[in-house]
């Protein structure tokens, strides 16, 4: 089966560690500060201004002023901090997240990623994300393996205009977790039940595959 997207969420937080700090993209990537495991301390930043954003609201909690960069209500967890958007964006053009968490359209063999626009289609504007692919070294995308009418997005070569360029190293989808390698995906686990056929089967992109791929717990 494919992955849910709370499922997803689960399996990027695993990549947490303690004293992180942490740009969650919008999409699925919010998702992950409701999984932050136990025991880790992080500190979760998003773009808009807020630094220490906790778990989603419960109907009680509902602070209307209180938002992600996705418009979503946030919570706001002890120590946390509001800023302004120049301040939020020093931050990440100075190299001062440890991790960020991103949507994309497509990824390809060269770490490049389009996450920002298609041709044709209206957009509100490109967000934070060229900001956050030039000044983190550490970034995990989170996509669909393939697009509704099948075809694959892990690419030998992205078809969008890119985001970024050669900055991706890992890349979790819907039907596995991959990492970018001398120009080509690495296959490391795969979804419960998903068979490594179907996942070849769905890679446009250089797919190297190891002699054993485990099937991802949760």
């Amino acid at each position: 089966m494919t992955l849910s997207r709370e499922q997803m969420a689960q399996r990027v937080a695993r990549e947490l560690q303690d004293g992180y700090y942490v740009n969650l993209g919008i999409g699925i990537p919010t998702l992950v500060a409701n999984y932050v495991p136990e025991g880790i301390d992080v500190m979760l930043q998003s773009e808009n201004g807020l630094l220490g954003m906790g778990e989603f609201p419960a109907e009680a909690e509902l602070d209307a002023d209180m938002i992600n960069a996705g418009k979503q209500t946030v919570t706001a967890r002890p120590g946390a901090s509001i800023f302004d958007s120049a301040e939020s964006f020093a931050m990440i053009r100075g190299g001062h997240v440890d991790l960020t968490v991103l949507g994309a359209f497509e990824v390809d063999v060269e770490g490049n990623i389009a996450s920002w626009m298609i041709p044709g289609k209206l957009i509100k504007g490109m967000g934070g994300a060229m900001d956050l692919v030039a000044g983190a070294e550490n970034i995990i995308v989170i996509m669909t393996h393939a697009a509704k009418d099948g075809a694959s997005k892990l690419l030998p070569r992205c078809s969008l205009p890119l985001t970024g360029a050669g900055c991706i190293r890992r890349v979790l989808t819907d039907l596995a977790y991959l990492e970018i390698e001398n120009g080509a995906f690495v296959l490391k686990e795969r979804a419960p039940g998903v068979s490594v056929e179907e996942i070849v089967a769905k890679t446009a992109g250089k797919l190297i595959v190891p002699e054993h791929v485990p099937e991802m717990t949760f």
